[in-house]
């Protein structure tokens, strides 16, 4: 491990938290995914009905597991087999739950968090619905300002995801955003959140590690 390139992303995350705060979210941040798990958990009241929006991050975190071992309810649409209407439904009931846990597209240094969807459930309910909404955000995801972050959404989030859903767009060939405006196009909603909701329990967890895409 180099101890300077750690320093260096310590120091980041530090800079990025403390920004956060003054613009009224709580933040935090974690050596290691184990430390950030441990703290998600702390964070969840007992009892809490738990929705998870579309998140490899989450997912890579292990927390799922963690979560229903304690006998949290869990509701997420990332299940096989499921009926158009019964996703629907999914997605809708998670919008409503105590606690939502979701992933960032991108993350500013000043404090911006700014997502794109394609169905718009999860950034919705980052706004408005759950009561608590806990965001994760590896290290990989912090940029320099907002026209950085909708680069690295359009030019590595998306392609990575297109691809990953086998969907029928040019980024999930090419690798880069080709401004696509078929209906396959999974950038359909983009929101930029520059300050805390005001009627939303919102904290982000930082990570110093790559986590998601």
């Amino acid at each position: 491990m180099d101890a300077n390139r750690e320093w260096y992303k310590e120091s980041l995350l530090e800079r990025v938290s403390e920004n956060l705060k003054k613009r009224g979210f709580n933040a935090f941040w974690s050596r290691n995914r184990d430390e950030a798990k441990a703290k998600i958990l702390e964070l969840i009241p007992e009892g809490s009905r738990v929705g998870i929006g579309g998140s490899i991050s989450i997912r890579e975190l292990g927390i799922i597991d963690d979560l229903e071992a304690r006998g949290y309810t869990i509701v997420h649409h990332w299940k096989s087999e499921l009926s158009p209407e019964l996703d629907f439904q999914i997605r809708r009931e998670e919008m409503i739950t105590d606690v939502f846990l979701a992933s960032t597209n991108a993350l500013t240094i000043d404090g911006i968090i700014v997502n794109t969807d394609g169905v718009g459930n999860r950034v919705a309910a980052m706004i408005f619905g759950p009561r608590k909404v806990i965001l994760i955000a590896g290290v990989n995801k912090i940029v320099k300002s907002l026209d950085d972050a909708i680069w690295r959404i359009k030019n590595v989030a998306a392609p990575i995801n297109a691809h990953r859903l086998g969907s029928n767009t040019p980024c999930a060939k090419l690798g880069y955003c080709a401004n696509c405006s078929g209906t396959a196009s999974i950038c359909r909603v983009t929101t930029i959140i520059e300050y805390k909701p005001s009627k939303t329990d919102f904290t982000v967890v930082l990570v110093n590690e790559e986590l998601g895409y």
